[in-house]
């Protein structure tokens, strides 16, 4: 078994230093549960917006709080990772949720998250109706889940991220494989209807970003597992979108496509800004070679209409370089005998 790593004398004081403080545990304990900004976090606990700020960066330099740029924003969450972060989950732990200062902080932050939430559904609901206008065109989303699960199986990843998260509802469907998660999304109104739908839902384990899914704001090689679930057909190049989403790949990942077979209505180009009317299974066999990747499973899900519908398909693809390696070592190992 690895043994667990410990802190220096120095770090370790730098961090009880940076928690010991009321405001910035207080602070700790609301980034426990969910990203935040600045503005949320003045909200909250009623203090000036420079002192807030002044706060957050002695914890971020502490390596306590992590923070990353939306735009015009920026966003805090405590640390996952690291030993730091595993000292900051303790302390957090033992603030007890009957103290007066927490409980009042929660209450702020329940109402902070509740006009969040109302706008992000106020966007949700201008825009349904064309969202169930396309899904009555194919199988159940229940169905297309289904058959997502039976793909990807129930052994646990450590990390996941969703491009094009859109409601973050896949990162609610595998909510219990993974034990962190990262959401990316270009519209700033859908990555707050998943920020809203993740927080009703308790998921503290899963963020949400905003990025482009041609050059992601994300280091390469990172994540178990990667799913694109109905983006591809919306861009001209998806190719590169499937290059981009190989890099973010540990070697041995997995990336999970789902999007429409090859279809005749044109109709969805003008009415929902189709770039694409689906993909054949050769096009995106190419397309996952030429990024690296092996194919390992495709499924169609066909509806019972009739010619006005459109059929699912799933691809599930591997990365090869851990094959590629074990491969390597058979040559040289049978080159020795």
């Amino acid at each position: 078994m690895t043994e667990r790593s410990s802190l220096s004398l120095n770090k370790l004081v730098d961090i009880l230093k940076a928690s010991a403080e009321t405001t910035r545990l207080r602070l700790l304990v609301l980034l426990s549960s969910g990203d935040l900004t600045v503005s949320d976090l003045t909200e909250i606990l009623g203090q000036s917006q420079p002192r807030i700020s002044r706060h957050l960066k002695l914890l971020a330099e502490a390596g306590l709080v992590e923070r990353y740029q939306e735009g015009a924003w920026a966003w805090f969450r405590m640390r996952r990772e690291g030993e730091a972060a595993r000292l900051a989950r303790i302390i957090v732990d033992e603030a007890s949720t009957a103290d007066a200062v927490i409980a009042r902080d929660q209450d702020r932050l329940g109402q902070v998250r509740a006009a969040r939430a109302e706008k992000a559904m106020a966007y949700f609901s201008r825009n349904a109706q064309g969202w169930d206008d396309l899904r009555r065109l194919h199988v159940s989303e229940a169905e297309v889940e289904t058959a997502l699960r039976e793909m990807v199986g129930e052994r646990p990843v450590d990390s996941l991220l969703d491009l094009g998260t859109g409601t973050g509802r896949l990162l609610q469907l595998f909510e219990g494989l993974y034990r962190h998660g990262i959401g990316i999304d270009a519209s700033r109104e859908m990555l707050a209807v998943a920020r809203a739908n993740l927080e009703r839902s308790g998921i503290a384990k899963a963020s949400i970003r905003l990025g482009d899914i041609f050059n992601l704001p994300l280091e390469g090689g990172g994540f178990d597992l990667v799913t694109i679930h109905q983006v591809l057909h919306y861009l001209d190049e998806p190719q590169f979108a499937i290059r981009e989403a190989a890099r973010m790949l540990r070697p041995g990942g997995r990336l999970v496509i789902v999007d429409f077979a090859p279809h005749g209505i044109d109709a969805l180009r003008s009415e929902h800004h189709h770039a694409r009317l689906g993909f054949s299974h050769d096009a995106m066999a190419g397309w996952l070679r030429a990024s690296g990747l092996e194919v390992v499973e495709t499924r169609d899900l066909e509806p019972e209409r009739g010619e006005e519908a459109l059929t699912v398909t799933l691809w599930l693809a591997r990365d090869r370089r851990i094959e590629m390696a074990d491969e390597t070592s058979l040559k040289i190992a049978g080159g020795r005998a």
